[in-house]
């Protein structure tokens, strides 16, 4: 069987098609474009028309990669942007128009199931121990999920991403002391009232674009390769190396750097910022000080979960 799955996030859209035999899925294709759809949304509480211009365009245009694919199932899941906006019934329209599916809304407990879902399948070969951390950091906010071979045993949304700090702190070019602390505070003080049990965690698992990216920069690839970034680990030191450029380097600076998507150039020194001081919360407990990073994530576990019928 071959499925799609789309995920639809505060920063970029992302496309997986996959086949499904006998209980494995094997990738055909992978696509992401870059549509800042939550562009404003905190402090407007509504998606802005060229935020929903972009979105829809890159709706269309995997709605022809999906055709051309043979695709027979497809679902599109939106995530933390979508949520609570003013005028969604105009992004639901919309995407529908063009993929001929409604997007689904997921619940943060269907979230956390899918992206775990996702991001551990394959780990058995690595034999790290668990309790793992999965942490997909997105443009609005955070999913932490702790879970071991059982399944979820924790799991919480933070409403911190790298383009909802970006928007609250980091106006300057390239970002002032000041601004780098009240950043700091803010993620601080959300990790500190999380539910999730972060003493419990023994592996810690990054997935999606954020994390996908500061692993390039910090590996110093001179292209995107999913090959060389899916399951590499991330030393504590050269994290903190690359997390200290990301803050401190200008637009310009970054912009040059191969490994960054130009989607991501102003927000990935926030998006670092969170990974890493969510790294210094757990390291005391962890069986490698490192972050493990995985190139699956959500859209894997959607994918799964669409070809096995739940």
């Amino acid at each position: 069987m071959r499925v799609a799955a789309v995920d639809c996030g505060t920063n970029s859209i992302r496309l997986l098609i996959a086949d499904y035999a006998d209980g494995v899925l094997t990738e055909v294709d992978r696509q992401m474009r870059i549509v800042r759809l939550g562009q404003g949304v905190d402090s407007t509480g509504a998606f802005a028309p060229e935020a929903l211009a972009r979105t829809f365009e890159a709706c269309a245009e995997y709605a022809g990669i999906v055709r051309a694919a043979g695709v027979e199932r497809l679902r599109f899941v939106a995530t933390s942007a979508a949520r609570d906006v003013s005028n969604r019934d105009e992004f639901f329209a919309g995407v529908s128009e063009r993929l001929g599916v409604e997007p689904d809304i997921i619940s943060g407990a269907e979230e956390a199931s899918l992206s775990f879902r996702g991001a551990t399948s394959g780990l058995a070969a690595l034999e790290v121990p668990g309790p793992y951390l999965v942490a997909d950091i997105g443009g609005g906010s955070t999913e932490l999920v702790l879970g071991d071979a059982g399944g979820v045993l924790a799991a919480e949304s933070l409403d911190m991403g790298s383009v909802r700090m970006t928007e609250r702190h980091l106006h300057s070019d390239p970002a002032s002391i000041e601004e780098m602390r009240a950043a700091t505070k803010d993620v601080d003080a959300l990790l500190e009232a999380t539910t999730v049990p972060l003493s419990e965690v023994r592996c810690l698992i990054g997935v999606a674009g954020t994390v996908t990216t500061v692993a390039a920069v910090a590996l110093q690839l001179t292209e995107y390769d999913p090959g060389v970034i899916h399951h590499a680990r991330i030393p504590a030191p050269l994290l903190l190396d690359t997390t200290s450029w990301l803050m401190g380097s200008t637009r310009a600076e970054r912009s040059v750097v191969p490994a960054i998507h130009p989607g991501r150039v102003d927000v990935i020194g926030a998006g670092a910022l969170i990974l890493q001081r969510l790294h210094d919360r757990v390291a005391d407990g962890l069986a490698y000080d490192e972050v493990l990073v995985s190139e699956h994530d959500i859209l894997d576990g959607v994918a799964l979960a669409l070809a096995a019928g739940e």
